[in-house]
């Protein structure tokens, strides 16, 4: 049997689906002798650049990626969300994903599925016929399904996740090590499965990308220590790609997305020190960490990343502002924020978003009611541990952006311009000839 026989995957067209979590268009085309094959594919088929969400944040991107609606409908809005009627918060997982799923319309269409390394998407999905969950996950022995797929990684030295914690030492050396190992599995993995499985679509993330752009990132822009060692790791990357491209054959469409773009940072920005400096947040007493420590004279909270909250009365447990002053709060808090500034005299905030703008759907009860996108170089945190500064430094010198993300779709009747992130799964299942509901997506088909 020819690999070309294996790849049968049943009845009709397939899609080959790799994503590079945080990659910049503009770092391919800028880096055309590092980035070969993807620059082909943006020549040969389309490429350019998309924007994200709001907010720009991997926890959030990946749902609205993978379903093609914004947070409004899949429930997830960033990294930490917020329990409705409560100061509970909870880190959302992919049972916390309402919307349907990419590979579970194609599961429906009667067709096949194998899915490795999507972030929030523990516990894995059994209604595919393969999965490994990626981002948030445990661990491989509780994150694959079925257990051949688990016995298979184990042997691969697969791992969910680099180790985010060696690059918070001076010298990167063991991280770019760790980097440049996880990498190499997650290639293994997705080239064995590719080889060996009947599918429709296959749906693979390298999250590696982002881990090395949070802590590289400004060594690349400012020609610094390790720009060498950023651009050979992007170098593989490419290979990879390359490699995997040529596995497939002519009925099989590759496409390769970012979920955010990224740029570097120059400032932390702690938001909840900022509002209570401005009066618009205190706490029950010195000792607080969490934000069920807020009291009952707070107006505004945050959360990562960037999202702000009237503590409104009736909707929040201490909510402290009356509902007939909502409007007028928050657009204090929005003029607020926009005229917020760094030290160096730049604005924080490229724009602020209200909730209306930027979610609709079913489940927007805990959507924050003010988004902050950045201007590049500021990175928005929250956390309530307090503080007396609300610039800082910490040991990560790249952040997410929301413009510059990537798209390459390696097929020339493609076209990407004007294009977000709700485009990519209308735009896959119209590879796929599976039949949708335009109203079904925030987005449309690039094709």
């Amino acid at each position: 049997m020819g690999l070309f026989d294996r790849l049968r995957g049943g009845e009709g067209p397939r899609v080959a689906f790799f994503g590079i979590d945080g990659v910049p268009y503009s770092l391919v085309a800028d880096n055309e002798e590092t980035f070969p094959n993807l620059n082909a594919m943006g020549s040969e088929g389309a490429g350019g650049t998309i924007d994200s969400i709001v907010p720009p944040e991997s926890s959030a991107c990946w749902p609205a990626l993978t379903t093609g609606v914004n947070p409004g409908e899949t429930g997830v809005y960033g990294f930490q969300d917020r329990e409705v009627g409560s100061y509970d918060t909870y880190v959302p997982m992919g049972r916390d994903v309402q919307a349907t799923r990419l590979w579970t319309r194609v599961s429906d269409a009667g067709r096949e599925a194998t899915v490795m390394n999507v972030p929030v998407t523990f516990p894995p999905d059994r209604d595919v016929q393969r999965m490994v969950s990626g981002f948030l996950s445990p661990g491989v022995e509780k994150a694959a399904y079925p257990d051949e797929l688990r016995e298979t990684l184990e042997g691969l030295d697969y791992k969910i996740d680099v180790n985010a914690k060696l690059g918070h030492a001076d010298d990167k050396s063991d991280f770019i090590e760790d980097a440049h190992e996880t990498l190499d599995a997650r290639f293994e993995a997705f080239k064995h499965y590719i080889e060996e499985d009947d599918w429709n679509l296959f749906f693979g993330v390298f999250m590696t990308t982002d881990r090395v752009n949070h802590f590289l990132f400004k060594d690349y822009v400012q020609d610094g220590e390790y720009k060498e060692e950023f651009l050979e790791f992007y170098r593989k990357v490419d290979r990879y790609l390359g490699e995997l491209r040529d596995l497939l054959d002519d009925e099989t469409t590759m496409v390769v997305a970012s979920d955010h773009g990224f740029t570097q940072l120059d400032h932390e920005v702690k938001c909840n020190v900022w509002l209570e400096e401005n009066g618009w947040l205190s706490y029950e007493d010195d000792d607080h960490d969490s934000l069920g420590d807020i009291s009952d004279d707070t107006r505004a909270y945050s959360l990562i990343p960037g999202r702000f909250y009237v503590n409104l009365e009736g909707r929040e447990p201490r909510g402290s502002v009356p509902e007939e002053e909502y409007e007028e709060v928050r657009a204090e808090l929005k003029a607020e924020l926009e005229a917020m500034e760094g030290p160096d005299g730049r604005k924080v905030a490229d724009r602020v978003v209200t909730k209306e703008d930027a979610f609709r759907g079913d489940h927007d009860d805990i959507a924050p009611d003010l988004v902050v996108i950045p201007n590049h170089g500021f990175d928005l945190k929250s956390g309530f541990k307090g503080g007396d500064e609300v610039f800082a430094k910490g040991p990560r010198n790249g952040m997410h952006s929301f413009d510059n993300a990537c798209l390459f779709v390696d097929d020339d009747d493609a076209s990407i311009s004007d294009a977000d992130l709700y485009d990519i799964a209308p735009t896959v299942l119209d590879l796929l000839e599976i039949e949708t509901d335009r109203s079904d997506f925030d987005g449309a088909s690039l094709v």
